[in-house]
């Protein structure tokens, strides 16, 4: 049993989702008051020839894969290809996504994110896509290790959301983590990514400890790319304990008329 308080910091709750989909761009556009009445395309079997044959020739690179998998299998699977190749690995998963995975080295940023511009202007109308994603990587066969510079282009919300109304009114609205890409930039007024949900919690900090009036909107990108994917409990309950540990000093920055919530997206 729980003792009841007097005063309680704060209240819970479940609340149920209005929107046909489920994965992170329904969940955070629902967050922000826009529904979705159709899912997103997903690709159960890997995407349609037509689509890799236009990639491919748009890029003037073959692709490997094309296929849903867990970003960790698929980098043990076809790494070491790609790095005798320098093919890209392209896959997908459950969620609305088409994902390219590219090492450091071999296929540097700059070109991995102009692929996944090229992919994100071909995944529209039919084709739609919720997101393109690129999953940059280091090391050895053996030894591959995701980077944090892992970046989302996401559809272009269909209508306005509550990031757009506040800062329509002259708010500031502070994106922290992916926040950004979800909503492709609509509605933001400052933004900062993140390389874990750690430096996501001090980037939240740095933002409480200024005045601004507005909305502070922070998405912690470990739990669901480290652990919900990956279907791994024990590194989420871990994630959790770490997270719960800062949430006093997440607390003790709030100012007096601050109101600050936690939930899941999806």
């Amino acid at each position: 049993m729980i003792d009841a308080v007097d005063a309680p910091l704060g209240a819970f709750g479940r609340s149920l989702e209005a929107s046909n989909g489920k994965d992170t761009t329904t969940g955070h556009w629902e967050i922000a008051g826009l529904l979705i009445d159709q899912p997103f395309m997903t690709y159960p079997d890997g995407f349609p020839d037509y689509i890799i044959e236009e990639f491919e020739q748009k890029t003037g690179k073959k692709v490997l894969c094309n296929k849903p998998a867990s970003g960790t299998t698929i980098l043990e699977e076809l790494g070491e290809e790609h790095m005798r190749t320098g093919n890209p690995i392209v896959y997908t998963s459950a969620d609305s996504v088409f994902q390219i995975a590219a090492h450091e080295e071999i296929i540097p940023l700059d070109e991995l994110y102009n692929m996944c511009q090229i992919a994100r202007d071909m995944l529209m109308g039919d084709d739609q896509v919720a997101r393109v994603i690129a999953r940059p990587f280091i090391g050895a066969p053996g030894s591959f290790a995701r980077t944090s510079n892992r970046r989302d282009y996401s559809l272009k919300p269909f209508h306005k959301t509550v990031l757009d109304m506040a800062k329509d009114n002259g708010l500031q609205v502070k994106a922290v983590g992916k926040i950004v890409d979800i909503f492709d930039g609509e509605g933001i007024t400052e933004d900062v990514h993140t390389k874990d949900n750690m430096d996501g919690v001090d980037q939240t900090i740095k933002y409480l400890k200024q005045d601004f009036k507005g909305i502070l909107f922070t998405n912690l990108v470990d739990f669901d790319a480290k652990f919900g994917h990956r279907r791994d409990v024990a590194g989420y309950r871990t994630a959790i304990e770490e997270f719960d540990t800062r949430v006093p000093e997440l607390l003790e920055n709030l100012k007096s008329d601050d109101l600050i919530i936690f939930l899941a997206d999806h």
